[in-house]
């Protein structure tokens, strides 16, 4: 079990703050970030919550996975490794004048 959290359909008016407070009735919260809208810096309803121990993670899941939240029924579950990129524009090829003129 990872102590990292991924913490999904809160209401767009949470904070960070509210997340730290909210999972610290279950230990100590090593970070808590909300993942925002690059453009508009809005947030985009989820984030990652990240506990000191394994144990207090697995309290949080079972305490807050599916509460209520400003009407909005939580989903927590523990955080999945990101997966990598691919680079690059994609497809490719192209350009050039094809050869007859």
């Amino acid at each position: 079990m990872g102590r990292k959290l991924y913490v999904g359909n809160l209401p767009f008016s949470a904070t960070e703050d509210q997340l730290k407070d909210m999972f610290g009735e279950v230990g100590t919260v090593e970070s808590a970030k909300l993942i925002t809208d690059r453009d508009t810096g809005r947030s985009k309803g989820f984030g990652f919550v990240e506990m000191s121990s394994d144990d207090e993670a697995q309290g949080a899941i079972e305490k807050f996975d599916g509460q209520d939240c400003d009407g909005r029924a939580m989903r927590v579950n523990e955080a999945k490794p990101m997966e990598p990129r691919s680079g690059g524009f994609g497809g490719g090829g192209g350009g050039g004048r094809g050869g007859r003129y």
